[in-house]
């Protein structure tokens, strides 16, 4: 009996990466796969050097398609690196763009827009993942309605590997899972880079079209240390109208733009552009000034992507967990999914016309 190429490569998909948790085949780990008679012979390109690792994976994928074909003759070269593993040096390889959104300051609602510029993605059909990287204030376990919920661990060649949450159709990771929601989280530098380090290499994240990173106001280690970890796509900064949170948002942006760091600016996000209430829904309150956005889209090169109201109801859905990109028949869930689809727009250019982002290598 012939062996069938297609039944060989979907056993192998019951194995996994040992980086990702990605199954073999869809991370393109194998290379030079050939059937001849009862003989199977394959290369499989890894980082590790692991030799532990190496031979469990040896195993494992001897022992998949053994189990479908017990005659079968399988042989398998162990590569580190080679054109097949080149992806595989940068962490998340199956995450196609990574968005950080940053603010300059804190309290202009960078946050809510991240949890509904996430939900927003995700309802358009695209696969989403969401890492909550405010550890001194992470807010989107309330948000997303996970407030009390830990993640499961799985063992991974030996290794612990921590499964994101899920909900409203986004993959979740946040610090708030991790620790009580009263406890301080009291941390100096490395060790606030090391719990972002461990969101992203230490979790299982699936296949993304998107991975939406929230972050802490202002320019600090975690920021340094996402650029050094992950190449970030671009970058969204979020801010209010008013010239004291548009002067820190510009310290923002040149963070991204400066030489050594090169991130794309997405675009701008205006939130609380004016005040409407729910008793006058045509009557708009500009409390906090106008202009603020589109000067920021003009001083960083980049675009307007959307102008969010301050409306009670977009409080009430953070604080309930249901947020207004989930409320059907909500007139604000289309300000939301405006802003999702300027994204995707912006996304796509950015892609076109630049060439991939690099891991920043920090000069001392």
């Amino acid at each position: 009996m012939s062996l069938d190429n297609n039944k060989i490569l979907e056993a192998l998909r019951t194995v996994k990466d040992p980086n990702t948790g990605q199954d073999i085949v869809s991370v393109k780990m194998i290379g030079d796969f050939k059937v001849e008679g009862n003989n199977v012979s394959f290369t499989i390109n890894l980082i590790s050097k692991d030799s532990q690792v190496k031979q469990t994976l040896n195993f494992a994928c001897m022992h998949a398609i053994q189990t479908i074909y017990p005659e079968a003759q399988v042989h398998i070269h162990m590569k580190s690196g080679g054109p097949a593993g080149a992806e595989k040096t940068r962490a998340l390889p199956q995450v196609k763009n990574i968005i950080a959104v940053a603010s300059g300051k804190g309290g202009v609602g960078k946050s809510t827009v991240s949890v509904n510029l996430a939900i927003s993605l995700a309802n358009k059909g695209a696969k989403v993942g969401l890492i909550d990287a405010d550890l001194y204030g992470p807010s989107i376990p309330t948000m997303m309605g996970l407030q009390g919920q830990r993640p499961k661990i799985e063992m991974l060649y030996g290794k612990h590997k921590i499964v994101p949450l899920e909900a409203h159709g986004v993959k979740v990771m946040s610090v708030g899972f991790i620790v009580e929601p009263e406890q301080a989280v009291v941390l100096r530098g490395p060790r606030l880079g090391g719990i972002i380090k461990q969101f992203i290499n230490d979790c299982i994240w699936p296949d993304l079209d998107y991975l939406i990173i929230d972050l802490p106001p202002g320019t600090g280690d975690i920021q340094l240390t996402l650029v050094q970890t992950v190449p970030i796509t671009g970058a969204i900064i979020v801010t209010t109208p008013q010239e004291v949170a548009v002067v820190d948002a510009v310290k923002a942006i040149n963070m991204f733009l400066i030489d050594h760091v090169s991130v794309p600016i997405l675009g701008i996000v205006e939130n609380m552009s004016w005040f409407t209430p729910k008793e006058l829904p045509n009557n708009k309150y500009l409390i906090f000034g106008e202009g603020g956005g589109k000067k920021l889209a003009k001083l960083s090169k980049s675009v307007l992507l959307g102008q969010i109201p301050l409306v009670q109801g977009i409080r009430e859905g953070g604080d309930d967990g249901k947020p207004v990109s989930t409320q059907e028949g909500n007139p604000l869930k289309q300000k939301f999914e405006d802003l999702a689809l300027n994204t995707i727009r912006q996304v796509q250019l950015r892609n076109e016309v630049l060439g991939p982002t690099t891991i920043v290598k920090m000069v001392n």
